[in-house]
């Protein structure tokens, strides 16, 4: 018997709904405890078991949000309101268990944004960080602090927090469609959000076109005499040519993660640490055929598939995928992912909150090491 199956059979672990310890009611513990709330207090062995579980205990469920869905819906949006009336016009994605709450998974937030040639949204900054992927469409811009990125198809954008930025769509472009990840539950968490406008509602651009990846863009290569002192990347756009070369080349050379088969974190490149401090991220190929073994691990993530179609298992339960479609992944979930193509590769991008998890030395790991590494699918 494990570790973990003494404890749930131990008599000091039997709660009821409440999350008790094992205390009956009686009329003279009823009565204390309506005394102790006069005076904003509590017991702590009612509650004991609820906020200290054996292991963690995601609110979140695993989902997956299929593209094909959604999509018909963020289109619709740009004709109801404008980036004007709206500020973002952004379809959101809600795991958090009741309405109006902005939780896809865990402590991140994720919303599918979507905007017209010609239009552009006002400057602001906040004190969340964010980050995009793009979807679908051309001519898609993001202007931080002063710096202007063209961006394309799968290419991966930081807007840290603090930091004045604006998205827009060229006149000549179309319509553009791409996931936002801000780290928003978090921060109102710890209850330090911040947020304002531009004060001329439009930042100059000081900087030239794409100038941080004419400065940081080069692997292994750093600029002589260019500082840079921001506790997050000064490379703002990762774009998806090298980085889909990156995990080519990784693939030819080695035999691969049991789990995650070939996996590559984008980093900051002056100190190969995570992109920003709340915020990771990551882009990892499945080769054809590649059927990974289950793991689980603590931190929130959410996956957009990049390339390919296969199936992932969470939890036990099969979520069939393919190119666009978001999935997430809860906290201490046991997950497998799969590449159901036998000629063709399969990419994951995803976004988590590792930066925050290893941080505060939080993270843990384990593999499952029953049924071969494979989970029983019940649903």
């Amino acid at each position: 018997m494990s570790q973990e199956e003494k404890y749930l059979a131990h008599d000091l672990y039997k709660e009821d709904i409440l999350g008790r310890a094992n205390v009956s009611d009686s009329p003279e513990l009823l009565a204390y405890y309506q005394e102790l709330e006069k005076y904003k207090t509590g017991a702590l062995w009612t509650i004991a078991n609820k906020i200290e579980p054996w292991q963690p205990q995601s609110a979140s469920v695993p989902v997956l949000w299929r593209y094909s869905d959604l999509r018909e819906h963020v289109i619709k949006s740009a004709d109801l309101v404008t980036p004007e009336q709206a500020g973002r016009r952004v379809v959101y994605l809600n795991n958090s268990g009741g309405k109006g709450m902005s939780t896809a998974v865990g402590l991140l937030y994720s919303g599918l944004q979507t905007m017209q040639p010609g239009e552009s949204a006002s400057a602001h900054a906040h004190s969340s960080s964010a980050l995009r992927f793009i979807m679908e469409g051309r001519g898609a811009y993001t202007i931080v602090d002063g710096q202007k990125m063209l961006l394309e198809e799968n290419d991966f954008v930081l807007t840290p927090n603090g930091t004045w930025h604006e998205h827009g769509v060229e006149p000549d472009g179309s319509q553009c469609i791409w996931q936002d990840g801000l780290d928003i539950p978090l921060v109102n968490t710890l209850e330090a959000s911040f947020y304002k406008v531009h004060p001329e509602l439009r930042q100059a651009v000081t900087e030239p076109v794409n100038s941080s990846i004419a400065l940081w863009g080069a692997p292994a290569l750093r600029p002589q005499n260019v500082g840079w002192d921001k506790p997050y990347s000064p490379l703002f756009r990762y774009q998806w040519g090298p980085t889909y070369e990156a995990l080519q080349r990784y693939a030819s050379i080695a035999e691969g993660s049991p789990f995650d088969d070939i996996l590559m974190h984008y980093t900051n490149p002056l100190t190969g640490g995570h992109v920003m401090p709340t915020l990771g991220a990551s882009m990892q190929l499945l080769r054809p055929g590649f059927v990974g073994k289950a793991h689980r691990h603590t931190g929130s993530f959410i996956y957009q598939v990049a390339k390919g179609q296969g199936y992932s298992i969470i939890n036990g339960q099969r979520f069939d995928w393919q190119k666009r479609d978001i999935f997430c992944v809860p906290s201490w979930a046991f997950h497998e992912h799969v590449n159901t193509s036998q000629t063709e590769d399969a990419c994951l991008f995803c976004f988590n909150d590792l930066p925050v998890i290893q941080a505060l030395q939080l993270y843990y790991e384990e593999a499952l090491h029953d049924n071969g590494g494979h989970q029983q699918v019940g649903g």
